[in-house]
């Protein structure tokens, strides 16, 4: 669930960032239409993606309580699990933001041009327009950082990468034990 549920995330975000949003940039000279072929195609996407966000977190809750000693007692997976923690943070953030953009967006393409200028007063579409073309970047790249840090994660996962955590936080925590050099037996399972 972690897993699969994060390539779609990631994955959805990207091709919807490259393709859908750009064939309708491309689709006609009128940003009313473009907005409405994005809109259409986001809206077909949003309960997918849901899903997968869904499914990444209640897959990394799982993974969490499977691995809480591994979190408290190996070194590195503290801190990769806190930057994942912020990570996940961002890209949920950044997604809310960028559908909550899309979705004005979305109400203003679908207004009569008389009412939309009414309403321009209190919704400026080409700022929103701006915010939505960094936004749309931001998820992918954070879902893409999510990623790298979960191949960590199953590098940590190790033999040797949990016995060298751990012993490297003993260490930390104690710094009258010995050096890990006298603890070789250990690393090869004797």
């Amino acid at each position: 669930m972690h897993d699969g549920g994060l390539a779609a995330w990631f994955g959805g975000s990207l091709m919807g960032a490259v393709g859908l949003n750009g064939a309708a940039k491309g689709h006609s000279d009128s940003w009313r239409d473009n907005a409405r072929i994005a809109s259409v195609g986001w809206a077909k996407w949003t309960p997918v993606n849901d899903a997968a966000i869904g499914a990444h977190l209640v897959g990394t809750s799982g993974l969490l309580a499977a691995n809480a000693s591994r979190v408290t007692t190996q070194q590195e997976v503290t801190a990769s699990t806190l930057a994942k923690t912020v990570l996940t943070g961002a890209a949920l953030a950044a997604t809310a933001y960028a559908r909550m953009l899309g979705k004005k967006i979305e109400l203003a393409s679908s207004m009569d041009p008389q009412d939309a200028e009414e309403a321009a007063g209190s919704f400026d579409v080409g700022k929103a327009e701006r915010h939505l073309s960094y936004a749309q970047w931001l998820v992918p790249a954070v879902t893409g950082g999510l990623l790298i840090l979960g191949a960590l994660h199953g590098e940590q996962q190790r033999p040797a990468e949990q016995a060298r955590g751990m012993w490297q936080r003993a260490r930390d925590l104690s710094p009258h034990m010995p050096a890990g050099d006298h603890w070789y037996w250990y690393h090869q399972g004797a």
